[in-house]
């Protein structure tokens, strides 16, 4: 008869989920103190708070993931150990950039060994099989810049193609003031938040939510992002974007 009633069992499930989340917490804790993490890298954490931007991205053991232009690879660090043996992070290398970022792509490859480095045009980034995150951190306003010769729309279709259904493209970037949409793309490596937005969303994805870990209302966003008088404290905004299905 108990079995019967409408809230039976849910205590149970409410306490899995509650297991869960705390067991993936754990896991992230364990990424941030890898200590294969230069100390450079570990210094920026104070700005750029990974484990807020692991819990909001969700991201999760087994998971594949692609970190578009990884840089020196502060992201994909905390991400090879979050997702694990099972997991796959793809570090996607732009060929313009190839030259220049390839190095630095394969020091991680050596270093973790379920991360694979991936080279390709942003108008057609493909990999090599279907993905739970694509994540992209201070780059989006760069592929506005005439000499990244990207079209925009054509590289969000390829990541929204590139996603399983349910899969979540994650994008940070440099806030810029209202009303100003990619044109500061190039003076200031800002972008309006909802420009960026709306075309996100006209590849088909839907705006799953937004975090404030890396906001800086101090920032008044007229100012270049390499300004040493804002750089590394810029007013940024964090989206997540997921595929429907």
């Amino acid at each position: 008869a108990c079995a019967s009633e409408p809230w039976s069992g849910r205590g149970d499930r409410q306490a899995t989920r509650t297991y869960q989340a705390l067991a993936l917490a754990d896991i992230q804790r364990t990424a941030i103190v890898d200590p294969l993490r230069p100390a450079d890298e570990v210094a920026r954490d104070q700005f750029r708070h990974p484990d807020r931007m692991l819990a909001f991205a969700g991201v999760a053991p087994g998971w594949k993931i692609a970190d578009i232009r990884p840089g020196a690879g502060y992201f994909t660090r905390l991400f090879a150990r979050t997702v694990g043996d099972t997991g796959k992070v793809y570090a996607f290398v732009p060929n313009r950039t190839a030259e220049r970022e390839n190095g630095r792509a394969d020091a991680l490859v050596a270093a973790y060994p379920n991360v694979l480095r991936v080279n390709g045009d942003l108008n057609t980034l493909a990999f090599p099989e279907p993905l739970d995150a694509v994540f992209m951190s201070q780059e989006y306003h760069d592929f506005h810049i005439p000499a990244f010769n990207t079209d925009v729309a054509l590289m969000n279709r390829a990541i929204f193609a590139a996603l399983k259904p349910g899969g979540v493209f994650i994008v940070i970037d440099h806030a810029g003031r209202a009303g100003t949409g990619h044109s500061e793309v190039q003076t200031l490596h800002r972008i309006e938040g909802a420009s960026l937005r709306a075309e996100v969303e006209a590849a088909g994805f839907v705006f799953d939510g937004e975090s404030n870990a890396v906001a800086n209302p101090a920032d008044d966003r007229t100012v270049n992002v390499f300004d040493e008088a804002i750089r590394g404290r810029t007013d940024q905004f964090v989206y997540r974007f997921r595929k429907p299905g």
